[in-house]
């Protein structure tokens, strides 16, 4: 009897962390909204006052820049083992990460040639903190700025992160305690950048106010200019690419696939984040008949390498700065940047900041001048964060039905039925008491490893 309780007690304890959790993401949009309009209005109002507000996003940058080499290190090590461990689960992992090296690939192609069309952030005329900033108060924002570590070399880091990831694959079992310890280290380093984050708004609001109090209603009209190309593009590759290839292969209707993924969107775009629909959308996609192999291999690790919409995000903001810096990149340096950001930025899906770190690691390897320029980019983050998360999490559910039609582990007919709402899908599904009440045969040992687990 008295241990009834204990389960339900954590059980409790378990579903209140993450309410928490979605609480302080909210809260935390909230505020960088509120501190971009504040600035955006004290740029506008008093040019003079927020074009003195600068430090601040020099300062946000800065922090940033400081975590910008764990981040690669430990999501490139981690991803290399990923790779591999897929790959070698056969026919289903290798076509699963061809396709998503392809469709990254494209999606980065996409957002350069969008960038280099619509011109975003052309006529801003960023400067560098320096020579934008007043005499007076240098002694003590360099005393400040100094207090922050700074950065390491993105380059070496990225290829001794390579190497030491295919060191430990060979290793084999050998190399699984390194792995794992890397894995709490990549925890810490996450952890870390969320905390960097909530520094988010001071930084906004700082940037903003500078560059409104420079360039006025210019860079206002760029920003809208930036997120309206971003989100066009989105919608534009999740119909006409996602929408095509799905049709073209399965023969299934990319907008009947959106109402039946109806509810996720509403929750992705609630917290931001797709990490908090992976459940269901495991869930939904078997339903939809494709078999459980299929789903339990491409999902998860689509969402470390299918990254769509961060993709686009990465190469229309990269230009967006070096046009705004007035030092627009020439065709090599877009396409070597458009390598770096394939390799740099898989592993790092759901994770708030991830997108910001991998877009500071992609400048500071190939133009670090361009760094200054990131703090208008900080301020609009996060109006295009619900956007990247709504194309990556599209991209997977396209992709776990095409690998099952490829590999021929789907059932097109459960696959119509699903997305036509004939066969609805039974949200009971999703309780934990559904799935420990299903098999009364084998009753004895299910309840002995929940003790075990509990315990």
């Amino acid at each position: 009897m008295a241990m009834t309780p204990q389960p339900r007690t954590s059980g409790a304890s378990s579903n209140a962390s993450p309410q928490r959790k979605k609480d302080k993401t909210h809260w935390l949009y909230i505020m960088v909204i509120v501190a971009v309009v504040l600035g955006a209005a004290i740029g506008l109002i008093f040019p003079e006052a927020g074009v003195a507000l600068k430090p601040l996003g020099t300062a946000f940058v800065a922090l940033i820049k400081m975590i910008i080499a764990p981040v690669i290190f430990c999501t490139i090590v981690l991803g290399v083992g990923s790779v591999a461990r897929a790959a070698t689960v056969g026919k289903v992992g290798g076509l699963a990460m061809l396709y998503f090296l392809v469709m990254a690939t494209f999606a980065l192609v996409i957002g350069l040639v969008v960038g280099n069309i619509v011109h975003p952030g052309s006529g801003l005329h960023l400067e560098p903190y320096k020579e934008a900033a007043g005499g007076e108060s240098n002694a003590t924002v360099d005393f400040l700025m100094s207090l922050i570590p700074g950065d390491i070399p993105v380059l070496p880091t990225l290829v001794l992160a390579l190497l030491v990831g295919f060191a430990l694959q060979s290793m084999g079992k050998a190399g699984e305690p390194v792995v794992n310890g890397i894995r709490h280290i990549q925890a810490v380093v996450f952890k870390l950048m969320m905390m960097i984050m909530w520094a988010a708004p001071v930084g906004a609001f700082g940037a903003i106010a500078a560059v409104v109090g420079n360039t006025g209603w210019a860079a206002i009209g760029s920003m809208a200019i930036l997120m309206g190309a971003f989100y066009l593009t989105c919608a534009l590759f999740i119909v006409v690419v996602l929408g095509g290839i799905l049709k073209l292969v399965t023969g299934l209707n990319i907008f009947m696939l959106m109402k039946y993924l109806a509810r996720e969107y509403l929750l992705i775009f609630s917290t931001s984040s797709s990490e908090s629909a992976l459940p269901r959308l495991i869930a939904k996609m078997e339903h939809a008949g494709v078999s459980k192999p299929v789903v339990g291999i491409t999902v998860p690790t689509g969402y470390s390498f299918n990254l769509d919409g961060t993709a686009i995000y990465l190469t229309m903001a990269s230009l967006f700065v070096s046009t705004a810096m007035g030092m627009p990149m020439n065709l090599g340096e877009q396409v070597s940047l458009l390598v770096f950001m394939i390799i740099a930025s898989k592993g790092a899906a759901g994770v708030t900041g991830a997108g910001l770190a991998t877009l500071a690691a992609g400048l500071q390897a190939h133009r670090p001048e361009l760094l200054e320029g990131m703090g208008v980019i900080v301020g609009i983050d996060k109006f295009m964060s619900e956007c990247r998360a709504l194309t990556n999490f599209t991209g997977n559910a396209v992709a776990t039905l095409l690998i099952g039609r490829w590999t021929h582990e789907i059932d097109m007919q459960q696959a119509r039925a699903a997305l036509s709402g004939t066969s609805p899908f039974d949200e009971l599904a999703l309780e934990p008491d559904a799935h420990s009440s299903t098999p009364p045969e084998s009753g004895e040992p299910e309840p002995e490893k929940k003790l075990e687990a509990a315990r």
